[in-house]
């Protein structure tokens, strides 16, 4: 499958820098928080015991997102072919892709993949994974490898994400995008897609970043 890739503007580089309080952007509009750093901050303590106590699974949970986002990014770069290049990809990054590859081959007119992201007015920055057409939906699209399936309830932190890569694109293109889509490949063999719209979670986002800022002091 070819992908459309359709234009999109200019979009300046940011760079990332981490410290104590997790990991930060610096923009043209200055440093703001990452996305992530902010919607998981309340999971923070739990993920770094857990890491703590399981170092080797952590890194190859790690190891693992990195290769699978770089392999689905190529594939909708048009620069992956399953024909010739899947003996270049370790046997089980690549089940999780072919598990998800259905749900992949729905997008289709590619506005952004893997652009920067920023807004002052939404006090966050980040690197949005994907805004396509997914099943002819202009949408914010997610992509996640995962151990085993998710309830809704345990991945809030997600539609978070993909609320603030909605509003800051908006912020910095014009463009409004109503629907995010999050397309997990699990281990266990399950393919999840949860979709929702910002709108629903507009308000629980400026809420999170109000608790973010307040543990850091930032309203004392």
């Amino acid at each position: 499958m070819k992908f459309t890739h359709t234009d999109s503007p200019h979009l300046e580089e940011i760079s990332a820098i981490t410290d104590d309080n997790g990991r930060y952007y610096t923009t043209p509009e200055g440093k703001l928080p990452s996305v992530t750093t902010v919607t998981g901050f309340k999971k923070s303590k739990f993920f770094a015991e857990w890491r703590a106590k399981n170092p080797k699974e952590a890194k190859r949970v790690t190891r693992r997102g990195n290769t699978f986002h770089k392999l689905i990014e190529d594939y909708i770069n048009n620069e992956f072919n399953i024909t010739e290049d899947k003996d270049k990809v370790r046997p089980d990054i690549l089940e999780l892709f072919l598990q998800l590859q259905p749900e992949l081959d729905k997008i289709d007119n590619v506005v952004a993949l893997e652009v920067p992201l920023w807004s002052e007015s939404v006090g966050l920055a980040g690197r949005v994974d994907c805004i396509a057409e997914h099943d002819g939906e202009l949408s914010i699209i997610d992509f996640k490898g995962a151990t085993r399936s998710k309830k809704r309830a345990d991945i809030e932190n997600y539609f978070l994400q993909a609320t603030a890569y909605a509003l800051m694109w908006q912020d910095r293109t014009g463009q409004e995008i109503n629907k995010f889509k999050i397309l997990i490949s699990c281990e266990d063999g399950e393919v999840q897609v949860f979709e929702g719209q910002p709108i629903q979670y507009t308000k629980q986002l400026y809420d999170t970043i109000q608790e973010y800022k307040e543990s850091l002091g930032l309203f004392a």
